[in-house]
Order: C-alpha cells, then structure tokens, then sequence
C-alpha cells in the first residue's frame, strides 16, 4: 500500500487551510498586476522583487538565487530556513550535495516568467503595458497561486497546525530551453525536498476543476538547428551542383519519416520544421541553407536515445544529395513523468476541498515543460489547472496574444496546495 493510500482524507469542514476572501482579493490585485508587466527568463527582477516583498511582509525570510532572480522561501520550525542557498560546494554528478539535511519537505514549484509575444486582449484592464510581453501561458497564476498557498500555510504554521515544512520555489526561465530549473537545482532548492508539486494552466478544463494523469503528462522537447552548404550554381546545370534547396527539401520530408521508422511508434518521437530559408534568386542554386525545428517524445527512454537516431537521420539524407551537414541539437527537457503516490496525494487533496467530481483525467500533452528536471532527482507530479470560465464557448490556448485565465482559478490552487501540505505524509 502507497503511503498517500494510508492517508485519512478529512471532509472539507474539518480541514483547515481555506483562503479568506481578504487574501483572495490581494492575490487577484496581485496577479493583475504580474500580468500588466511581464518579464522575461532571467530577466525578472521587478516580479522577484515583488515576491519578496509580500513574504517579507508575512514574517518569512526568501533567499533571492544566485542569478539574481527568482527565490525560494521555507515555511516551518524543521524547515532550513536560515541556510543560504548559493551554488553548492563539494556536488555529485547531478550538481546536488548528497545527504539532504532535512528530509520530508515538500516543495511547491511556481515558474516566473513571460513570453516574447503581444498581448491582444484589446478590452483587458490589465493587459500587458510591456510591447511584445505577454503572460500568456499562465505563469502569473501559477506564481500567485503559489504566493497564496506560502501566506496561508505559514499562518498555519503559526497555529501550529502544519504538520511538516514546506518549501516555496519561484523558479525564472522556464520558457527559456533548457529551462531555469536547471539552474535552480543546481542552487540547492532541492536539497532536503521529498516531493514536489506544480500546477499548469490549463484552457480546456474549467475553472473549478483539475486534470490529472499518472505518468507522462507533457512530452520531451528539443531544438534542432540545421545548416546544409554546397557549391551551388546556376539553375541550368544543376548536375555539376549540390542542388541545396532539394536537398533542404528531401531533409524536411525525409527525416522526420526516417526517425518516425526507427524508433517504436507509441514512443511518438517526431520531427516538426518551423523555419527553413535558401536562396535569394530563381535562376541561382544557393550556397547555403537553413532549416529549424522541435524534436517532441512522449516516452523519455526515446528521449535519450533521440539525439543520435535524429542526427543519422539528416546526415544520411544530406550526404545522399552530397550536401554538408552542420547540426545543432539542443537539448530542451524530458517528459513530466508525474510518480502515482505524489499523483494520489494531489487528487486526495482535491477531494478533501472540492469533492470527487473536482477531478476529472487528463491527456498526455505534446508540449514540453522544465518541471520534468526536478523529477529526475525528487519524486513530484504536475496537476492541470482549470482556467477556463464554465460555459465559455471561445476556445484558447495557451502561448496565444488572447490568453486569460478565470481569476477563480487563483483559490482552487491555493486551496489545492494546502490541503496537499496537510496531507503530506512524513515520509
């Protein structure tokens, strides 16, 4: 029997941790106020700035990371909350110091930051005020529901009612590959953490509600840069040329069938090219191309082998049409692989809040997200988080100028991640 399966899931009435509406309305003015001015990965020193200040004001005592950006925050007596985190001396391979000193803390993971795109929600009061910024993937609520989640438990923990400590992360750069959790772990957040959890914004569920799946929620995703040079010509005689663009050509619709045939097709590992560029008359066979694209996996085995399967893949088609090759694979982040027991402890929490039918199954997502390198150290699992207004009929999506998000998504977060950390078990 799982851990999580021996928890007594209390009914709501006698589960502490409920968001007053006082706090409730400082969180929306505070979100609204994230969403007016976005910032960028590693750039996000006024939202750092802002965070800090509200738990400073809550008694608590955030660290600031080494980059300037993002922080992290600890809630409870056994909690390490007079330790300074700085890069790590004396680390394993894993860039972690081994022996956690504090066992049992759960961490509750926030990414900070926004995206290079405009903000088209034309009759928004806060809209973004920065051109070309946007919080359009839901950062801004992941970030406040968070902050509301720390303000509530560490009341708690002054009641003397929270069981065991808890660990806030306001992580920077995840839309930046491979993703500012790198980095964040390589500071330490992890250190003395037994479970981890995080929430995403999630258009297609209502408002109210969460989406949960066990294993793979999103899939892995990397950048692939490719150059192709030959000698070129003119279009008259492309016998006694490396004819570039059909070579760039049979790249795009060649590779992408070549790695679909040599790995197993429920891996789901593809190719998609979202840039290619040659050329510049039509009587002329280039020198030079371009192409770019993504590498998605939904099983991270795949993953791993998804580098050398889709770097033969195009230098075998290039050679073919006798053009050299350049390749620029850049890793980006594993799959989320959400663990069972982290999940169950999720829908429990859920249900002690709002009920059974406040859960509903989720599918495993093509897009990619960097809360999958602290499951490569700490067990964790990510819920889906409803946004969308019920009986919305408009359908969103997320990384889109429009996006918004029901501000009543705000509570069920908050209220989600405290009831998680009244459960949590000890071990």
């Amino acid at each position: 029997m799982s851990p999580q399966s021996e928890v007594e899931v209390p009914a709501e009435a006698t589960l502490p941790g409920t968001l007053p509406e006082a706090l409730f309305a400082e969180l929306v003015a505070f979100r609204r106020d994230l969403h007016m001015h976005p910032e960028l990965g590693n750039q996000e020193f006024r939202t750092t700035a802002a965070i800090k200040e509200r738990l400073e004001k809550a008694g608590l005592t955030p660290r600031v990371l080494p980059a300037g950006t993002g922080l992290v925050c600890d809630i409870g007596a056994d909690a390490a909350v007079d330790t300074d985190i700085s890069l790590p001396t004396g680390p394993g391979a894993d860039g972690l110091i081994p022996g956690a000193v504090t066992p049992g803390i759960l961490a509750l993971r926030a990414d900070i930051d926004a995206l290079p795109i405009p903000d088209t929600k034309t009759e928004c009061p806060y809209r973004s005020t920065v051109p070309d910024r946007a919080h359009a993937c839901g950062h801004d609520v992941h970030t406040t529901v968070v902050l509301g989640a720390g303000l509530v438990l560490a009341e708690l923990d002054r009641q003397g009612l929270l069981p065991r400590p808890v660990r806030l992360i306001f992580q920077p750069a995840e839309e930046v590959l491979p993703g500012g959790a790198i980095e964040a772990i390589k500071a330490g957040v992890l250190e003395g953490v037994s479970r981890i959890l995080a929430v995403h914004c999630d258009p297609r569920v209502d408002a109210g509600m969460i989406g949960l799946r066990q294993g793979a929620i999103t899939s892995a995703c990397d950048r692939l840069e490719v150059t192709l040079d030959g000698p070129g010509g003119h279009s008259a005689r492309p016998h006694l040329t490396t004819d570039l663009v059909t070579a760039a050509a049979r790249v795009v619709t060649d590779v992408p069938a070549l790695v679909g045939r040599r790995v197993d097709t429920r891996a789901g590992l593809a190719v998609t090219w979202g840039r290619i560029e040659s050329g510049h008359a039509p009587n002329v066979i280039p020198q030079h191309a371009e192409l770019s694209g993504t590498v998605r996996c939904l099983d991270i085995n795949a993953w791993r082998q998804a580098p050398d399967i889709v770097v033969a893949a195009i230098d075998e088609v290039a050679n073919l049409h006798k053009a050299k090759s350049e390749i620029n694979y850049v890793r980006g982040v594993p799959p989320v692989v959400n663990q069972p027991d982290v999940t169950e402890l999720l829908r429990k929490a859920m249900t002690a809040r709002r009920g059974p039918e406040s859960v509903e199954s989720t599918e495993q997502s093509l897009g990619g997200e960097d809360f999958s390198w602290y499951l490569e150290h700490v067990p964790g699992a990510m819920a889906r988080l409803g946004v969308r207004t019920p009986g919305e009929r408009t359908l969103r999506d997320l990384h889109q100028g429009d996006f918004d998000a029901d501000e009543s998504a705000i509570r069920v977060g908050v209220e989600l991640f405290t009831a998680a950390a009244l459960l949590h078990p000890a071990h």
